[in-house]
């Protein structure tokens, strides 16, 4: 499975970005799709994630601001991010979990000016 990420780009605090991940197949055993982030210096670490049953988890740092769906039908995961922050700027990453291995997107930059 490759994941696709996009969506990215440049933008002033207080303003919103989409992000899309495009599974290039379905895969077996999902068990949960996120999206993680990394800041230069920083570790990678998780925004959201949304289990099969539609349960989502958020980061304390984003709650209330991004919001994660999945499109089953078309392969696609959704990062909704408002309200966005200078702490915010990252690259994103897209994730699948199943039971046997994780893939990963290649990537997308998400930069908030303030």
């Amino acid at each position: 499975v490759q994941l696709q990420a996009s969506g990215g780009g440049l933008v002033q605090a207080g303003g919103s970005l989409r992000l899309s991940c495009l599974a290039s197949r379905s895969a077996f055993f999902i068990r949960s799709r996120g999206w993680y982030r990394q800041a230069p210096g920083k570790q990678r670490e998780l925004v959201a994630s949304i289990r099969n049953d539609g349960i989502t988890n958020y980061a304390d740092s984003v709650k209330g601001r991004f919001t994660i769906s999945k499109d089953i039908a078309k392969n696609t995961l959704y990062l909704e991010m408002s309200s966005l922050k200078p702490e915010d700027t990252a690259v994103y990453y897209c994730n699948l979990h199943t039971a046997s291995y994780d893939y990963w997107g290649q990537g997308t930059l998400v930069t908030v000016s303030s």
